[in-house]
């Protein structure tokens, strides 16, 4: 198994400042976009430290194995407990950081992320920023925003509260599969069908971000804009038999690693 990514994010139309992060560490599997909140530059800086201090947690020494937890109320793989672990760090450096100095007081970020391993997708995600799957010609969406509908208005989210109630899926991926995670600001713009044929149309990876970025902006780009596209790619030479190289002719091509 191989992937194939490509991450964007722009400013938008909007709003001056850009308060949305991502992270796209393919050669470890590890993909997380947040979404900050609490005014610039408050939100810009909750979500920059959500975004490194997953990171720096996951990048730790563990001593994981394949075995699942039975602790809780699900079993999940320890590499997931691992990511909600980190996930629930990240919340109490945002907390703490809010507490300790008045000017980022009330700052937060929403979250979403994937790690992929053996063929699993751990994702966990807080508040609406959203993971998608494309499988079998269907786009699914993999969140369920924790806002309410009526007013858009967030229940979830990091750095509000000491902690956190981290949701968390492990989705089985195969060649062919896409993840798409994306803040607010792309889903608010676009609707589930465009993405959908952006992926039909363009299916590279890069291309898609690129392309889904301009369509956001096109239709008002109401808020900061951040895509990461991940494609679980099959051996070249089923690639090549299915024409990927057309794809390929046009932008920049996403960077190739083995999942790990």
């Amino acid at each position: 198994m191989r992937l194939r990514v490509g991450a964007a994010t722009d400013t938008g139309r909007v709003r001056a400042p850009n308060e949305d992060a991502f992270a796209a560490r393919a050669e470890d599997g590890l993909f997380v976009v947040c979404d900050g909140m609490g005014g610039a530059p408050a939100g810009e800086i909750a979500s920059q430290m959500a975004v490194e201090a997953i990171v720096r947690e996951l990048n730790a020494p563990s001593r994981e194995s394949l075995a699942s937890s039975t602790s809780g109320e699900h079993a999940y793989l320890p590499r997931t407990d691992r990511l909600a672990e980190a996930v629930r760090r990240s919340n109490r450096c945002i907390y703490d950081r809010a507490c300790s100095d008045p000017g980022r007081a009330g700052m937060g970020t929403t979250m979403v992320g994937a790690w992929i391993r053996e063929h699993i997708a751990s994702v966990a995600h807080v508040g609406d920023s959203r993971a998608y799957l494309w499988h079998n010609d269907c786009l699914e969406a993999l969140t369920r925003d924790h806002s309410l509908l009526e007013s858009n208005v967030l229940v979830r989210a990091l750095g509000r509260e000491p902690d956190v109630d981290v949701e968390l899926a492990e989705v089985p991926v195969q060649p062919g599969d896409y993840l798409l995670l994306c803040s607010d600001g792309l889903t608010r713009m676009v609707p589930e069908g465009i993405l959908a044929k952006a992926i039909v149309d363009l299916r590279e990876p890069q291309r898609i971000c690129n392309y889904l970025i301009q369509a956001a902006n096109a239709n008002g780009g109401a808020d900061n804009i951040t895509v990461v596209v991940v494609e679980v790619a099959d051996a070249w030479w089923r690639r090549l038999l299915n024409g990927w190289g057309r794809y390929a002719t046009r932008g920049q091509d996403a960077e190739t690693y083995p999942a790990v």
